[in-house]
């Protein structure tokens, strides 16, 4: 997403160096196999920042790693959505809400490293923008997203535990949207969503505990 708000910390620091060690211990095992993460979590638990810190300590080590925030691959567009949910209800949010043909294409063209066309939301304007990219030499794609735990063909799933409570003051940090009773409602769907994924994770990372592998 363009214009994202991310302030770094040590913990996001100290979470991206332990998917770091993971990922160098799969690596040493298939060292020329082009790879994919998936780093999942509520509203605000980190997602973003930890993929962008990851991404910095895996090209020092000479590792060229893609990011996609699944928050670019929403069927209806940030304009439209929260008209679109009222309309069809608070059951209606969930995984169904990602365009996962365009996913998997993106995942097919990052496989074959071949050049692809992605979405990207300018959270100024609002509208879905176009990149084009080349995955030719992309060791590593790493997606993030609420509900990247549904992506199955994942090298290693990582689930980023936080509270509800946590989740809704990141929200208003991040300011990303009007935080009002139907936002809340909103975040309380998507935590109950993606805590029914979470038995899909190879690990979480819980900021308060460190790392516990299932």
């Amino acid at each position: 997403m363009l214009h994202d708000l991310i302030t770094i910390t040590p913990r996001h620091e100290n979470a991206a160096r332990l998917i770091l060690d993971r990922i160098m211990e799969l690596r040493a095992e298939k060292p020329s196999e082009k790879m994919m993460i998936t780093i999942s979590g509520e509203v605000g638990s980190g997602k973003s920042t930890i993929s962008v810190v990851l991404g910095r300590m895996l090209k020092k080590r000479n590792i060229r790693t893609k990011i996609l925030d699944l928050d670019d691959y929403y069927k209806i567009p940030p304009l439209e959505r929260r008209k679109w949910r009222l309309e069809k209800g608070i059951e209606s949010i969930g995984y169904d809400e990602y365009d996962w043909d365009r996913v998997n294409q993106n995942i097919t063209d990052f496989k074959h490293s071949r050049t692809s066309s992605l979405p990207c939301v300018d959270l100024i304007t609002g509208y879905v923008d176009e990149l084009i990219t080349n995955f030719k030499g992309v060791d590593i794609l790493l997606i993030n997203g609420l509900y990247s735990l549904k992506i199955e063909d994942a090298a290693l799933k990582v689930m980023i535990e936080l509270t509800y409570d946590e989740t809704t003051e990141a929200q208003r940090y991040s300011q990303k949207e009007d935080l009002d009773t139907y936002r809340l409602a909103v975040l309380q769907r998507e935590h109950e969503v993606v805590q029914s994924l979470k038995s899909k994770a190879d690990f979480y990372i819980d900021f308060d505990q460190s790392l516990f592998h299932l």
